[in-house]
């Protein structure tokens, strides 16, 4: 099917500037992407063309302190304006979207339909967490915290970048190029390049505590009444099988994918398999 090739748009959201990628066209049924921590919109580029050309209006938005978002001044990054965000986004479409979310994407999605005071309204039409549930597994939300804090004087070089990523997903195979690592890259005055986001974010997400967190995702899906489905990495360090399993049993309605050979960063890892789960879900709905 023919689609509309990429926009790109900038808005003022809550409180701050947030840059968005549209695939496809307006008339047809929305689905947000949303990236998880440390990465940027770009990370959706395939799946958004897919879901696109199979008659979806795709939107992906680089979240506040990531990518070409704004960053906050005072590095108040609570978790309550993500979900402000999202719900500004939400806003501004004529019908309910599907929200795709990626660990934070999935945790922000999660929280924002949970902001209803009716669990049964429209907010969301469904909802799809990619490598996320309540119980995250310690060891490897600490793995994802020091890459995320590491390398606060960045890099000479991108191949020095391309070191560090290979470091921390070593099972990936290395890209010969590395073009496509400049867009979650900012280069600065001095010449170095830096990730692109704003590394406070760990910390203001320590500040939050994990078991308030952990709390409130287990609330918001005890109440989850949308669609559902939960797509888990096989190898994943940050989602167990038996995470999984008790989200599951919290909400029995949700369908539930397993990505052979797939760790926590799903997409990335084997991307056919990934949007082929999500493309048989929206075309139940």
């Amino acid at each position: 099917m023919p689609y509309r090739q990429v926009s790109t748009q900038r808005v003022e959201g809550a409180g701050l500037g947030l840059v968005l990628d549209r695939y496809g066209l307006p008339e047809n049924p929305p689905v947000i992407l949303l990236h998880g921590g440390g990465q940027t919109r770009h990370s959706w580029q395939s799946a958004g063309r897919e879901l696109a050309a199979a008659g979806w209006y795709v939107l992906s938005m680089d979240q506040r302190g990531h990518g070409e978002s704004d960053w906050a001044d005072d590095g108040d990054y609570r978790f309550d304006h993500f979900v402000e965000d999202l719900r500004f986004l939400i806003d501004s479409l004529d019908q309910p979207p599907v929200l795709v979310g990626a660990s934070l994407g999935g945790i922000v999605g999660l929280l924002t339909q949970d902001t209803l005071a009716d669990p049964d309204q429209a907010l969301l039409r469904a909802l799809v967490l990619v490598d996320i549930v309540p119980q995250i597994q310690s060891g490897g939300e600490r793995r994802v915290r020091d890459f995320m804090e590491g390398h606060p004087h960045g890099f000479a070089t991108l191949e020095e970048a391309a070191t560090a990523v290979s470091r921390y997903l070593p099972d990936r195979r290395r890209p010969s190029s590395q073009e496509g690592l400049r867009k979650n890259l900012r280069q600065r005055g001095n010449g170095r390049y830096y990730w692109h986001w704003d590394n406070r974010m760990m910390a203001a997400f320590a500040r939050a505590g994990s078991d308030v967190l952990r709390d409130r995702m287990q609330q918001a899906a005890s109440r989850l009444s949308i669609p559902t489905l939960l797509i888990r990495g096989e190898l994943s360090d940050v989602v167990s099988a038996e995470g999984a399993t008790a989200f599951l049993q919290t909400v029995p309605h949700a369908r539930f994918v397993e990505v052979a050979g797939a760790g926590h960063m799903v997409a990335g890892d084997d991307n056919d398999l990934f949007v082929d789960a999500v493309k048989r879900f929206l075309a139940e709905l």
